[in-house]
């Protein structure tokens, strides 16, 4: 894809670049409230790169002394392992939660919005990020926990901050100053507890904590298989003895 091109449908994940750009023009000043705000709703309102293209045009991307194209033509891959498909860009699919006397649950494979807000009265909820995309790399859950309880879960590679206020009552703290991935999403836990709590937790997702365990008993049997490949020579004669387990060591020890 080239410049020659301003028909071509943008995605989600161009316009939230260009959006990007004008936060960061935002912070350094070139650009002022007002025309930020504009700019910003006709970023999410573009589509086609011919609609994007001019909206930045007169910026530089953040650190750069000279303007550059803010919008690339060229769909790049995204390495494996990185956060880059899963930064999404748009709305969520799932905005609000509310738990009466009840319960909720998002989990799974759905996009949070870059605010998520929830309700629980004498109820419970869960938040499962897991599995989750992200409208964009800071997302907010605002947890409104009244005689209740929800559970906020984050994978490996997110970043937490806590910022709920608790009365009789409590935010989970306990994930908070665990570096993410570069690249990985910012989570933001706020709200208010009374006589409820909102806890927050770090999980391996179950498939790969299947992969993990199948890893784990993949080396059992080749350590295994390696000790029954030893040669005969070092299992005996020359006052040399190979025990196979510490039981064996200790029943040899006792004899």
């Amino acid at each position: 894809m080239t410049d020659e091109a301003p028909e071509l449908r943008a995605s989600d994940a161009d316009r939230e670049r260009v959006a990007e750009i004008l936060r960061d023009a935002l912070a350094e000043g070139r650009l002022d409230m007002e025309e930020f705000g504009e700019r910003l709703d006709a970023a999410y309102k573009a589509r086609t790169y011919g609609e994007l293209a001019p909206i930045t045009q007169d910026l530089p991307v953040s650190g750069a002394v000279a303007p550059t194209p803010a919008v690339s033509m060229r769909k790049e891959a995204a390495p494996d392992g990185s956060w880059t498909g899963r930064i999404v860009g748009g709305e969520g699919s799932s905005s609000w939660a509310v738990a009466v006397m009840s319960g909720f649950q998002r989990k799974g494979r759905w996009t949070v919005p870059r605010r998520f807000n929830s309700f629980a009265f004498w109820g419970g909820g869960e938040i499962d990020l897991r599995e989750a995309d992200f409208a964009d790399r800071e997302v907010v859950i605002n947890c409104i926990a009244i005689m209740g309880g929800m559970q906020v879960v984050v994978g490996p590679g997110v970043e937490v901050v806590v910022r709920g206020i608790g009365i009789m009552g409590g935010f989970d703290h306990r994930e908070e100053g665990v570096l993410g991935d570069p690249g990985g999403p910012r989570v933001i836990v706020t709200g208010f507890a009374f006589w409820g709590g909102v806890g927050v937790e770090r999980k391996v997702t179950r498939a790969e904590r299947q992969r993990l365990k199948e890893e784990r008993r993949q080396q059992r049997l080749d350590r295994r298989a390696e000790r029954r490949e030893l040669p005969e020579g070092g299992r005996g004669g020359h006052g040399h003895h190979y025990y196979r387990d510490d039981r064996e060591r200790r029943r040899h020890g006792e004899h």
